[in-house]
């Protein structure tokens, strides 16, 4: 069994990678007149470790794996915090939760007593591209606010299905626009009727720029998977749902096939923060990074990310250029001719030259902040720690005095101090992050008002 198993998956691994050629041989189609189209996937607590095409052994993501064949794999790819709320809404807006409010000490995310959202004030990716007349959809888990006027119906998505927040918070609602349809969620059904409604947007919108975001449920816990792959993956439930939601990915990707819109549509998978480690098995895998979700080791913010765009985006290229969700505003804007928000300060940069192959990054620094406490810094290789601390667990944060050094092209598990071996690079990244917080002083929390805390203060 243990041998056909192992030939099956052979024929498997051979029958993808032939498909793969055969698509990346296509000629390149010319741009279409009208601005392209983007589609930005979005998983929840996945690892870095947790797809084929970054080497887990035994999930199959072969929608995924093709996807990075036919485009660019980054290895060295940010999101803006360790958790959820704080990392969702830099993505939507380009900037450091800590300018929007979008963090926390106690509580870290949003919960369904939570008393405010994501300021109406700030400026997403959908309301930028609406602006240039763009058809836009939130499908998922959006996590930033669950009532007026913190929804998506609010930030500038034409339509919303999806759970408020995380499906671990009673009760989980399924909502459609401003509207409850389904209390609780039926939660093993949720990546399949997410595909549906992210795919019959697409088929509506065919005719006009649009701009998808869809955000997976899973694999958050409590884990579910449909009846269609509960059961199937060898690495147990965590991989069922991973499985599905590459199945997801593929259904996607094959409806822009064939509606030919693959040239004029840029598609983004990464997720939100790395894997959720105290979950044991349930939880995912950073591969070779360290820790995992509510850390600022490496395993907390590097992410697994895809970017795909046949005949603007080089098949099977892997890129080591430092890039974040925090770019993906600026990039969206940039490519679509729409005008970026001016009037405050975006923590972003315009990837186009990683993704077509002109240049590199403009990106040198990352920042690692736990709600406002700036605990590490990125720059260039270098990796500064000032606090460390292990993520979702009772342990308290060590604060480094002088701060410890990792260079991560070198040591990406962050294993080998090098502080005393490069007094100068120390300095010179103290240098910048003076700099740094003198132009960014956080806004006030937007997360830590809850009903729940207003009630014990009344009593």
């Amino acid at each position: 069994m243990f041998h056909t198993n192992q030939r099956r998956h052979a024929n498997v691994l051979t029958a993808i990678a032939i498909g793969c050629l055969l698509v990346m041989a296509l000629p390149a189609i010319a741009a279409a007149d009208r601005p392209p189209n983007f589609v930005i996937l979005f998983a929840d607590d996945l690892g870095y470790g947790d797809l084929g095409c970054y080497g887990h052994p035994t999930i199959r993501t072969p929608q995924l794996d093709c996807m990075a064949a036919e485009g660019m794999r980054f290895t060295q790819f940010y999101v803006a915090a360790a958790v959820c709320t704080p990392s969702r809404a830099a993505l939507m807006t380009g900037r450091l939760p800590t300018r929007s409010g979008m963090y926390g000490d106690k509580p870290r995310v949003l919960y369904p007593d939570s008393i405010d959202g994501m300021s109406p004030d700030e400026i997403t990716i959908a309301e930028v591209l609406k602006a240039r007349g763009y058809a836009t959809a939130c499908v998922g888990k959006w996590h930033l606010g669950h009532k007026p006027p913190s929804l998506p119906t609010d930030q500038g998505f034409d339509s919303y299905f999806g759970i408020p927040y995380s499906n671990d918070m009673k009760p989980c609602p399924l909502m459609r626009n401003e509207e409850v349809i389904e209390e609780p969620a039926v939660q093993e059904t949720l990546t399949q009727r997410y595909t549906t409604e992210a795919v019959r947007f697409v088929r509506e919108q065919k005719d006009k720029p649009f701009f998808l975001y869809l955000a997976y449920t899973f694999p958050h816990v409590p884990l579910f998977a449909s009846d269609r792959f509960k059961g199937t993956s060898a690495r147990g439930l965590y991989g069922d749902t991973v499985e599905e939601i590459d199945w997801s990915v593929g259904e996607v990707l094959q409806t822009l096939r064939d509606l030919k819109l693959a040239e004029n549509t840029l598609v983004f998978f990464t997720s939100d923060n790395g894997p959720w480690l105290i979950k044991k098995q349930d939880g995912g895998s950073a591969g070779l990074l360290r820790d995992g979700k509510g850390s600022t080791w490496e395993g907390g913010m590097r992410e697994p990310a895809l970017a795909w765009w046949p005949g603007r985006i080089r098949a099977g290229t892997i890129s080591g250029e430092l890039a974040s969700t925090l770019d993906l505003l600026q990039t969206c804007a940039a490519l679509a001719g729409a005008d970026a928000p001016k009037d405050r300060p975006l923590d972003g940069y315009d990837i186009t030259p990683v993704l077509n192959g002109s240049g590199p990054s403009p990106r040198e620094m990352m920042y690692y902040y736990w709600g406002d406490v700036l605990m590490a810094v990125r720059k260039g290789p270098w990796k500064l720690h000032f606090i460390t601390h292990t993520g979702y667990s009772r342990e308290e944060p060590v604060v480094h005095d002088p701060p410890l050094l990792f260079q991560l092209e070198h040591d990406p598990s962050e294993s080998y101090d090098v502080a005393a071996n490069h007094p100068d690079i120390v300095a010179e990244i103290l240098r910048t992050v003076e700099e740094h917080r003198a132009n960014s002083k956080p806004a006030p929390s937007r997360l830590e008002g809850r009903r729940e805390s207003l009630l014990k203060k009344k009593e």
